[in-house]
C-alpha cells in the first residue's frame, strides 16, 4: 500500500493547494521526518508565489527539495523543523532542521538534516535558514570592533542580521525601515531604529535587504568615505537604478554582493555554517522575527494574504498540530 503525506503546492499566480504526495520508505542512510513546524520566508516565497522568478534564474532559485518547475506547479520552501521517526539511533526522536518545503512528512538523506541544539526550541528553529543567510552576510562583511553599522530593510533577512550583530563589540547598529512598526522589532532585538530620513550616517558598513531602489539609495547615502554596502536583496525580475553618478566615486564606495549559495569564508563548510546559525538561535531575542502562525491546512488561504500584505509578517510559522514536540 502506497504511503502518502500532505504537501503545499503552488499551482498558478495567487493560488495554492494541499496535495497528497507519495512517501517513500526510508532506505540506508536516509531518515523519515515528521514535521512539527515550517516557516514562510515572506520575501522569497511570495515572489515565487506570484511567479516573479526570472526565467534565467530558474536554476539558481531552486530550493534543495523543490518539486516541479518554475513558474508552476511547484512545491517550494526551505524552513522546516521536524522530529526523526525512522533513521539511525543517534537521530531517532531528535528535532532536526531541514531545507524542506511545507509537508507533513518526508524522507531525505541523513546528511540533509541538522540536529537542533537542546537549548533551541523547535518552534524558533524554523529561523535557521534565514539566520544562516545572516551569518554568511556577516562573514562577507567582516565588521570591525567599533564599526558604525546600518541595516536597511527590516524584513526577515535584515532583522536577522541586526540580531546577529546586536552584541558585536563596540558596534553602533541601527535598523532602518520605512515602516514605523519595525521599531518594536528593533527594540526587542536590542538595536537602534530609524526611518530612512532620520538614519545616522557616517556608516562604515551598511547591509541592504529592503529589495527596493529607494532602500539601496539610502544605503549608499549613509556610508562614510571608503564605506561598503553588503547587498542581500533579491530583485527577481525587476530592474533597478543605482545612483553611481553622485558621490559614489568621490567617496570611494563599494557595493558587495552577498548570497547564501556560497559560504562566505573558505575555512567553513555549509554544515558548519548551519550549525553556527542554530547555535545562535539559543538567544530568545530571535523570537521577535516570528510574527504570526497558522495551521498547515490554512496555507492555501494564508499564502495569498502574506503575498498581498494583508498579513504583515517577517517569518510566518506554520504549525502542524503534532501532539509531541521534543524537549
Amino acid at each position: 500500500m502506497t504511503r502518502t503525506a500532505s504537501a503545499f503546492w503552488l499551482n498558478e499566480s495567487g493560488k495554492g493547494e494541499v496535495r497528497q504526495v507519495a512517501l517513500a520508505e526510508p532506505g540506508p542512510g536516509e531518515v523519515e521526518v515528521r514535521t512539527l513546524f515550517s516557516g514562510v520566508s515572506r520575501g522569497t516565497e511570495t515572489l515565487v508565489f506570484r511567479g516573479g522568478v526570472p526565467e534565467n534564474q530558474y536554476a539558481v532559485m531552486r530550493a534543495p527539495f523543490q518539486e516541479g518547475d518554475f513558474p508552476w506547479p511547484v512545491k517550494y520552501g526551505y524552513l522546516n523543523v521536524g522530529v526523526v521517526e525512522h533513521g539511525p539511533a543517534h537521530l531517532r526522536g531528535r528535532a532536526v532542521f531541514c531545507l524542506y518545503p511545507h509537508q507533513t512528512r518526508y524522507v531525505v538523506p541523513e546528511s540533509s538534516v541538522t540536529p537542533v541544539p537542546e537549548a533551541v526550541p523547535a518552534a524558533r528553529a524554523v529561523l535557521a535558514g534565514t539566520v544562516e543567510t545572516a551569518v554568511n552576510a556577516v562573514w562577507d562583511a567582516r565588521p570591525l570592533v567599533g564599526d558604525r553599522i546600518a541595516v536597511v530593510g527590516g524584513g526577515m533577512v535584515g532583522s536577522s542580521i541586526a540580531a546577529v550583530l546586536a552584541t558585536f563589540p563596540g558596534a553602533r547598529v541601527e535598523l532602518v525601515d520605512a515602516d514605523p512598526a519595525r521599531e518594536e522589532i528593533a527594540r526587542r532585538l536590542g538595536v537602534g531604529f530609524a526611518l530612512p530620513d532620520d538614519a545616522l550616517d557616517g556608516c562604515d558598513l551598511v547591509f541592504h535587504a529592503s529589495a527596493t531602489e529607494p532602500g539601496l539609495t539610502t544605503a549608499l547615502n549613509l556610508l562614510a568615505p571608503e564605506g561598503r554596502v553588503i547587498e542581500l536583496s533579491w530583485y527577481g525580475d525587476r530592474k533597478i537604478s543605482v545612483p553611481l553618478g553622485e558621490f559614489f566615486h568621490s567617496r570611494r564606495l563599494t557595493i558587495r554582493s552577498s548570497q547564501v549559495g556560497a559560504v562566505g569564508r573558505p575555512d567553513r563548510t555549509y554544515a558548519e555554517r548551519m550549525a553556527v546559525a542554530l547555535d545562535l538561535l539559543a538567544d530568545a531575542r530571535f523570537d521577535a522575527l516570528i510574527t504570526g502562525h497558522s495551521a498547515f491546512e490554512e496555507l492555501p488561504d494564508v499564502m495569498p494574504r502574506l503575498a498581498d500584505g494583508t498579513i504583515p509578517a517577517l517569518c510566518h510559522r506554520i504549525d502542524y498540530g503534532q501532539a509531541h514536540v521534543p524537549e
